[in-house]
């Protein structure tokens, strides 16, 4: 990451590193935890709850990210445990978010999802759509939005995807792009990646 960030121009310290606990055993996580690592993410709410709900309260420099695909009837759960949900993709889920926000007085980060493959079969608001998502959650809902995230189809080259979400990003005024993963993180980091994503390269296969 640092080395990317250098060819790139940008200072390292600029690119945060989320490692993908979801799914992955304790005995994986806690030598990462222990090495310093602060920011996990994770794909379910309740997985994340009982993997993590003891130590929450104790590690207060824990950031826990929601990075999976966020019901509906989970959002007030979401809202009370994460510190980030990056996986805001429709109005429904933006209500959700905001009357949890109005009930728990507190709201975590969000990043908007953009499916900048527009593939059927994954979440994410459509590319076009993206802008008038963004203000719909802001003016209509009152939601805080804080970066978007993305990606990329399986198979295709990553830069054109990441172009299009800072694109997006830089049309709305946001800082923040989750982009980037194992595969792809030092070409995410080459197109402003504020942070990236790394589940295999650091625990290995699930």
């Amino acid at each position: 990451m640092a080395v990317a960030a250098q060819s790139a121009g940008r200072d390292p310290a600029s690119v945060a590193l989320t490692a993908v606990s979801k799914q992955q055993p304790w005995e994986v996580i806690a030598p990462v935890l222990a090495a310093g690592q602060r920011v996990f993410g994770e794909n379910r709410v309740q997985e994340a709850k009982a993997r993590w709900g003891e130590l929450r309260l104790a590690e207060s420099a824990l950031e826990l990210r929601l990075i999976g695909p966020l019901q509906t009837n989970k959002a007030k759960e979401a809202a009370a445990f994460f510190d980030v949900v990056e996986t805001l993709d429709r109005e429904k889920l933006a209500r959700a978010l905001a009357e949890a926000a109005a009930s728990l007085g507190r709201s975590p980060r969000l990043y908007v999802e953009v499916n900048t493959g527009e593939e059927p079969q994954k979440a994410g608001v459509l590319p076009l759509e993206a802008d008038g998502f963004i203000a719909k959650a802001r003016d209509v809902y009152g939601l805080t939005i804080e970066g978007l995230m993305c990606i990329p189809p399986q198979g295709e080259v990553a830069g054109p995807h990441f172009a299009l979400l800072a694109d997006i990003a830089t049309r709305n005024g946001l800082s923040q792009l989750s982009m980037g993963m194992s595969a792809d993180y030092e070409t995410a980091v080459q197109f402003g990646a504020t942070s990236v994503r790394i589940g295999s390269a650091i625990f290995g296969a699930r």
